[in-house]
């Protein structure tokens, strides 16, 4: 439902976990707001200005100030905590990983790190590749975050997964596709004038495609991106 809403096609393992606690809050939002709406019209009707009427003073009443306070907070306090068991289920007890990568945000591109061909990710032989993240369906992808310069913000809509990538700090995070496809990866934390420019591209393939872009990678690596590449025009 969230899909026709607001959110895009969900394709991750945890999606359904966000999406409903997005609905949860939605929908109270909706209803509280919606009661407000109304009993500002009511009251606005009951006790309109009207020829030989005077105004009166009218006490509050601790009793309903206290029933709704007390709503509130628990009504918050109960978001709150389900807010924490899910990022601690999504966060901090992810499976382990089946494949690994390494993410550098820079002014104004992506540059994702491959292992190379001993499968092994911060040797020598890695691969950088710009703006191109490819993945296997139904594999734990894990990535290890970073910037070079400025506060980026790795979003996957599809994925539900949106997380900032911060120079000097190595963040991990993790995904798990379930559908084949091409999706964006944009940059959703403003970070210069290019900012609306830097896109990426996931493509999350089979088993079978996967291994073949990765041996074509192998064969056919690209040249090491420029310390300047991406940068905005001066």
């Amino acid at each position: 439902m969230l899909e026709y809403l607001y959110f895009p096609h969900d394709i991750s393992t945890f999606g359904p976990q966000i999406d409903r606690l997005f609905l949860l809050i939605f929908w109270l939002v909706l209803v509280v707001w919606t009661a407000v709406m109304i009993t500002m019209v009511v009251f606005m009707i009951r006790y309109r200005a009207r020829p030989g009427r005077k105004a009166e003073y009218i006490e509050g009443n601790s009793r309903l100030e206290i029933i709704w306070t007390t709503a509130t907070a628990a009504i918050l306090i109960v978001l709150a905590f389900m807010s924490r068991s899910t990022w601690a289920d999504i966060k901090e007890h992810g499976p382990p990983g089946d494949v690994f990568y390494a993410a550098t945000g820079k002014q104004f591109n992506w540059e994702f790190t491959y292992p190379g061909p001993d499968g092994k990710l911060g040797t020598k032989d890695d691969i950088i590749v710009e703006n191109e993240l490819h993945v296997p369906v139904n594999k734990v992808v894990r990535i290890d975050l970073t910037s070079k310069d400025v506060i980026h913000s790795f979003y996957l809509p599809n994925m539900r997964l949106r997380q900032d990538a911060v120079p000097g700090r190595i963040i991990h995070v993790w995904f798990e596709a379930t559908e084949t496809g091409q999706y964006e990866i944009p940059c959703s934390q403003l970070c210069g004038f290019g900012h609306s420019g830097m896109k990426g591209n996931l493509t999350v393939q089979s088993q079978e495609d996967f291994d073949k872009w990765l041996k074509d990678l192998y064969a056919n690596p690209p040249s090491p991106p420029s310390p300047t590449e991406g940068a905005s025009p001066k």
